[in-house]
């Protein structure tokens, strides 16, 4: 696939880059090889390939879904420099 200068231009507005005649014409080049490698990995053959999300394999550790109260909120707020019966309290920054 190529490009014409005014493709190379409506990309360069889109991505917000300002690019004068001169890199519109040199860029015309290096998106149309760069189009030309991604073509080219539609003829890989992935069949019976299966989608990887590392390249190494692993397990995720998990642990069990269940609902708690927490209990723990006298130490969240410990360290707080104000607290009112287990909340922050921070000061009003709307008016």
């Amino acid at each position: 696939m190529s490009f014409d200068s005014a493709t190379v231009q409506k990309i360069a507005r889109l991505a917000r880059i300002a690019i004068s005649d001169d890199e519109a014409e040199k860029l015309q080049g290096e998106l149309s090889a760069i189009l030309g490698w991604v073509e080219m990995l539609n003829e890989v053959d992935v069949e019976g390939v299966a989608p990887m999300t590392s390249v190494t394999p692993m397990t995720l550790k998990k642990r069990r879904d269940e609902v708690t109260d927490g209990g723990y909120a006298e130490k969240v707020t410990a360290n707080a420099p104000e607290s009112d019966e287990h909340f922050f309290v921070v000061p009003k920054v709307v008016e």
